[in-house]
């Protein structure tokens, strides 16, 4: 019924739409394992049940809370509603300080304990690093 050249087309349009539906399926895939989710004290209170992957919990760093034992930093963050303790081993940012925002990357072991694998400290728009601050009020 068709010729042999349409048929030859017709093939390798197929083989291309089906390629990129799997290179599509296969980003989607990878996109979807690395995703971490961030969290608030106040959203980590709510969850109805704790699952054991990464996930990121965001808020202030509460004053007085900081407390260092045995290189272990132990810490409290809290959104001003519902507090969460974090505990970290590992090298902190220049940024990280009491009454300062933070974001600890890590896992949940129940709502009100975190162990953290990484902190990111935040900042402002108007942040400046020291070095600069310095060399701009030498001038």
């Amino acid at each position: 019924m068709y010729g042999r050249k349409v048929k030859l087309r017709f093939f390798f349009i197929v083989l291309i739409l089906a390629t990129l539906i799997l290179s599509a399926l296969l980003v989607l895939r990878s996109l979807e394992e690395n995703v971490i989710y961030f969290k608030s004290p106040t959203d980590v209170q709510i969850l109805s049940e704790i699952q054991n992957t990464k996930i990121r919990i965001g808020g202030m760093v509460k004053e007085d809370s900081i407390n260092i034992i045995d290189k272990e930093l132990n810490f409290i963050i809290t959104d001003f509603k519902n507090e969460i303790n974090v505990v970290y081993s590992g090298v902190v940012p220049n940024l990280f300080a009491e009454g300062k925002g933070v974001v600890a990357e890590g896992y949940l072991k129940d709502k009100s304990f975190f162990s953290a694998t990484k902190i990111l400290a935040k900042h402002d728009e108007n942040y400046m690093p020291p070095e600069v601050k310095a060399a701009i009020e030498e001038k």
